[in-house]
């Protein structure tokens, strides 16, 4: 072990003595000025990016987590609202098209015993009276009538008795009616009730005592040629009031719809249906059905022989069967019907099979949209159809260019139905899911606000700490120091988890850690006093004494940290540094030498710099410097 004592005014280390070492002494590669000082700041900052991206990434998830929520909800609301209004409408074509099957059905089984009873009435009153068709009146008419339509659900029905005439009959048939019509015209009214106060003689004077073929001006009669279909009786009594003329004697053959269902029903001895027609009101508009019955002479159905001798010729005003569907107030159903007619046997057979009329059912009303197809036809998949009219006939036997239509009924909703299933439940359930998926992300963000902010606030102590840590301790001497003190803590929350500190003091005083202690066999230390300090800092004030010390010792840090001397401390005027710890060394004696002639020199420097402000013995303070060489 060496001592040495190096004095500003004689230097023990000249200029030459630099080539002993090869010249200038490089910057230490332990120099702490070149380390990476920053290295567990750097790795804060790389976690703190990772974390971000990772709070990034959680909120995008909340985000699509919310859209992809409020969508479903959205989208199964939407879809029971729909299942309710499907199947509500359901429901509802189902009750329409069952009433409509079951009307239909009963309508033609009461035409047909109505047919039947006349027939077999008749056929025993002419067999008494030795006469025979059509020199028969079917007494209480109105009265059968309107059980006819109260048998078919027909709120109006419109029934007439149209007979068959040849020609050679036709003169005594005139004869026969007009003597019959004043006794069928009183029965009638007291049947019917008031006629506007018209008497049996009014409605005789208006009645053509002839056979004519127009109901419209002029009067003419019928042809002299052919069969003739005069209506002979008719409910009510009235069909038409307008009219100047009454029905009765109008050949109906003289009606083209009429004369076609004639034609068939003739030849197939069975019903005829024809195509739906719209009557154009005063205030509202209806359509219908013309249907066609036969009467036989005979009342055998079983005889194929048996001769037609009249027809029942009903106008079917599908309004009747419509209206009062559905009770419980105008507007709580809303369904669009569509009645279409088809030829089974030939689609080319008249236009009969293009005929379409489309209905509006409103709860318990109904009314007329056209002759068309009106309904929408985004409802097409919801489409409910029944085929409620086939009278399954033998269209061989059908005159050709003629057909006997088949009906069919398509049920559809309406957009009013639909709207009533619509409710702000969607839009409700929705933002709910919205307000509470958005709170959620609202206070998640908040909570990372709170929790960033309580971050940045350690990490920035944490950072002066280490800044000061570092600025007190080597890299090496300070990573020892938070290795121990990670030991530690790992250690104490091992034994008591509830330990959340390094350094406690334990029962005997001591913290629980092992004490840095390392030999360092080879090493330079340094010793510098400042020369007269004692003196010039009783003559100076405080702040003049701080400034000095703080430009001196601020200038030998910098000279010991560039070349890795390392500072031990600073007491009062005294100067502590070493070299060749923590780090060894082979040349710590020359850098110790060097650093203490850096230092000297430095010292004359900033004296000389200060003696203005500090006063002029200033200059004079020198710099001891005593070097102290170990090795081993």
């Amino acid at each position: 072990m060496n001592g040495t004592n190096l004095h500003s005014k004689q230097s023990a280390l000249g200029p030459e003595s630099d080539s002993s070492t090869g010249g200038e002494i490089p910057d230490h590669p332990n120099n702490p000025h070149h380390q990476q000082e920053n290295i567990p700041l750097d790795v804060a900052r790389t976690e703190a990016i990772h974390v971000f991206k990772a709070k990034i990434f959680a909120t995008f998830v909340l985000l699509a987590a919310v859209c992809a929520v409020a969508t479903f909800t959205y989208i199964l609301v939407d879809a029971q609202e729909k299942s309710n209004f499907e199947s509500q409408f359901t429901g509802y074509a189902s009750e329409v098209v069952t009433v409509s099957r079951e009307t239909t059905s009963q309508l033609f089984n009461a035409l047909d015993a109505f047919s039947v009873s006349i027939s077999s009435q008749a056929a025993r009153e002419l067999e008494l009276r030795n006469s025979s068709w059509p020199f028969y009146r079917i007494p209480d008419w109105s009265v059968k009538a309107q059980r006819l339509g109260a048998l078919t659900r027909m709120e109006n029905p419109s029934v007439a008795l149209d007979v068959i005439v040849r020609q050679d009959e036709r003169k005594a048939w005139e004869d026969f009616a007009n003597v019959e019509y004043p006794i069928e015209y009183q029965y009638a009214i007291e049947k019917e009730g008031d006629k506007g106060g018209m008497t049996a003689d009014d409605f005789l004077n208006k009645t053509v005592p002839f056979i004519y073929k127009s109901y419209l001006s002029p009067v003419l009669p019928a042809p002299g040629t052919g069969d003739l279909l005069p209506m002979f009786q008719q409910y009510p009594l009235e069909m038409f009031p307008g009219l100047s003329e009454m029905l009765m004697n109008w050949d109906a053959q003289s009606y083209p719809a009429v004369r076609d269902l004639f034609r068939i029903t003739r030849a197939i001895k069975r019903p005829a249906v024809g195509g739906f027609f719209i009557h154009l009101g005063r205030d509202i508009k209806s359509s219908g059905t013309e249907i066609v019955q036969p009467v036989f002479d005979r009342a055998d159905t079983t005889d194929e022989d048996r001769r037609v001798v009249s027809i029942i010729h009903i106008q079917l005003h599908w309004l009747d069967y419509f209206k009062n569907l559905f009770h419980g107030g105008d507007g709580d159903v809303r369904l669009i019907v569509v009645l279409k007619n088809f030829c089974p046997s030939s689609p080319d057979a008249l236009a009969i099979s293009d005929h379409v009329v489309t209905y509006q059912i409103d709860g318990s009303n109904a009314i007329v949209l056209g002759e068309e197809d009106l309904h929408n036809p985004k409802y097409d998949s919801l489409e409910i159809t029944e085929t409620f009219i086939d009278l399954d006939v033998d269209h061989l036997k059908v005159p050709d260019g003629l057909c006997v239509p088949a009906s069919t009924l398509h049920v559809y909703p309406s957009e009013a139905l639909e709207q009533k299933f619509e409710t702000h439940n969607r839009t409700i359930y929705t933002s709910a899911v919205v307000i509470i998926f958005s709170f959620t992300v609202l206070v998640f963000l908040l909570y990372d606000f709170v929790v960033g902010r309580l971050q940045r606030k350690v990490m920035d102590r944490i950072n002066k700490q280490d800044m000061i840590v570092a600025n007190v301790f080597p890299s090496a001497i300070r990573d020892r120091l938070y290795q121990a003190q990670g030991n530690a803590l790992q250690q104490s929350q091992m034994v008591d988890p509830s330990t959340n500190s390094v350094g406690t003091e334990n029962e005997t005083g001591t913290t629980g850690t092992a004490p840095l202690a390392d030999l360092f066999p080879n090493t330079s230390i340094v010793f510098a006093d400042i020369a007269g300090f004692t003196a010039w800092s009783s003559a100076r004030e405080p702040q003049q004494v701080f400034v000095l010390l703080e430009n001196i010792y601020g200038a030998l840090d910098k000279i010991a940290n560039r070349f890795a001397i390392f500072k031990v401390e600073t007491v009062g005027d005294c100067y502590v540094a070493a070299a060749g710890i923590p780090d060894p060394m082979d040349n710590h004696a020359i850098i110790a030498c060097k650093f203490s002639r850096e230092a000297v020199t430095k010292m004359k420097e900033i004296t000389h710099q200060m003696e203005v402000s500090l006063g002029p013995d200033t200059a004079a303070l020198d710099l001891r410097v005593g070097i102290h060489r170990y090795d081993k």
